[in-house]
């Protein structure tokens, strides 16, 4: 059974940084791709960012220039570098693991975490 954690969430002023990291355990990720999204209350849950195994990067243009996904496939973990983060960007961050490594194929996604809440405040 894989299983995905997130961690590194919290509370961050407008303008600061956070780094979010994912570890699986159950499965590896050769050949996957990896990729972050965010939900808020209401709302569908929405793309931020995906890498492939070929290390390719995909991000929303909400977040281009300002996060950066990276992979550790010895360590079996994904990250999430955020910076320059404002309020709009508050949201539950889920990463997943998209088996067929197609990366921007929000259907491919088929192993999630359980989220970590990201709150900037202004």
């Amino acid at each position: 059974q894989v299983q995905l954690v997130e961690s590194g969430g919290g509370l961050v002023q407008t303008g600061g940084s956070l780094r979010l990291s994912c570890a699986a355990s159950g499965r590896t990720f050769l050949g996957t791709a990896l990729g972050w999204f965010r939900q808020t209350p209401g709302k569908e849950r929405e793309f931020v960012a995906a890498i492939r195994w070929s290390r390719n990067t995909y991000y929303a243009d909400s977040v281009k220039g300002r996060f950066t996904i990276s992979r550790d496939n010895a360590k079996n973990a994904v990250y999430l570098q955020m910076n320059s983060l404002k309020p709009e960007d508050t949201a539950v961050y889920y990463c997943a693991v998209d088996p067929r490594d197609r990366g921007d194929d929000y259907g491919s996604y088929t192993w999630w975490g359980q989220g970590t809440q990201v709150t900037v405040s202004s």
